[in-house]
């Protein structure tokens, strides 16, 4: 990994320091519509942002598009942005995804930095080189590996988040919890949390701790040929969820779907890699407690099916699953059959 992650302490101070080890000759801040109401008045006023300029796009997933992409290009353009320029993402992991995306791209290529601002771009979106849009009703479609300079993770913007989104960026640390190779006392950790009133500075830890397994995986894998396809755990269903939900014309968050992705595919991993009957029954106690439920039904099974097929870690059209024989315990490339998967799918509507 080419980029430096920085566990904040005083956010102007490093944000200072890591512009200053970044070739700039303008710098450009790129929020949403949220994050511009609610995290950029808290740097606007550091003098190393002074005479940067602000291009803002619409807030949420629906927004991570071909058009919004356009639209950071232009804005880039008319600031009279050259390949030396800089460009800062503020937001979350839509906001760092894009902006990564748009950055890779814009004249070959424009260095720039990630400063995540809600608790699923601070473990997730923001770290480990992966950028990209959403493209004909799929997730992250068309997008570059390209390691941003800096991540700057400060956990004090987590204090503009509502519960949900707080709810969402927690499953991928349950799923990092799951995939740690240095024993379970994280994962233990994770499900005594008490998400609902989180302490901030215990929060901060733990999110260094969940960035630092994600970190150790994608050095080792940078491009996704082997070891890193652990990230995808929960994934596979959970992508299937978040764009069947899309279509419904009622969309789920990331993490929400994670969380929910995790359910059928830990049972697959009961099944079929021998993964702990009592741990799974744990992780499905506290997805329920803490996310709900999906209202899925066995109707929207061979929907649910299709869109497994287009995921990214398949190959020939054959469903790829990461899966587990115990906690810290990886064991890609699985496959399932048609009748597992719908079995799995049973197990998450009723289990």
């Amino acid at each position: 990994m080419n980029q430096r992650i920085i566990i904040s302490r005083n956010l102007e101070q490093e944000l200072a320091a890591a512009i200053a080890d970044c070739e700039h000759d303008r710098i450009f801040v790129l929020t949403d519509t949220v994050t511009s109401k609610c995290c950029w008045p808290k740097v606007s006023g550091f003098e190393c942002l002074e005479g940067a300029e602000c291009i803002t796009i619409d807030a949420t997933d629906v927004a991570k598009t071909l058009e919004s992409t356009a639209h950071v290009w232009e804005g880039l353009q008319r600031g009279g942005a050259t390949r030396h320029s800089l460009l800062i993402n503020l937001g979350g992991g839509m906001v760092t995804d894009l902006g990564g995306f748009a950055a890779s791209t814009f004249k070959r290529g424009i260095n720039f930095i990630n400063i995540p601002t809600t608790l699923l771009s601070m473990v997730d979106a923001s770290v480990g080189g992966k950028t990209g849009i959403n493209f004909g009703g799929l997730k992250n479609e068309i997008g570059v590996f390209n390691d941003s300079r800096y991540v700057i993770l400060c956990t004090e913007f987590l204090k503009t988040l509502d519960d949900q989104n707080i709810r969402s960026g927690y499953a991928e640390m349950l799923k990092h919890g799951l995939i740690n190779r240095d024993g379970d006392a994280m994962w233990r950790e994770l499900i005594d949390f008490d998400i609902t009133q989180p302490d901030l500075a215990q929060l901060q830890r733990m999110v260094a701790d969940s960035v630092s397994v994600k970190e150790q995986v994608v050095t080792e894998d940078p491009h996704e040929h082997g070891i890193r396809k652990a990230l995808n755990l929960g994934h596979t269903a959970g992508h299937a969820f978040e764009s069947w939900a899309m279509r419904k014309g009622k969309p789920i968050l990331h993490g929400y779907a994670v969380a929910y992705g995790l359910i059928p595919e830990l049972y697959l991993a009961v099944v079929k890699t021998g993964f702990p009957v009592e741990v799974m029954r744990q992780a499905v106690r506290y997805i329920r407690g803490v996310y709900g439920m999906l209202p899925i039904t066995c109707d929207d099974y061979p929907e649910l099916i299709e869109l497994m097929t287009h995921d990214k870690k398949n190959t020939a059209g054959i469903i790829n699953f990461t899966l587990l024989g115990g906690v810290g315990d990886i064991i890609i490339n699985q496959t399932a059959t048609k009748k597992e998967i719908e079995e799995a799918l049973d197990f998450f509507r009723e289990g």
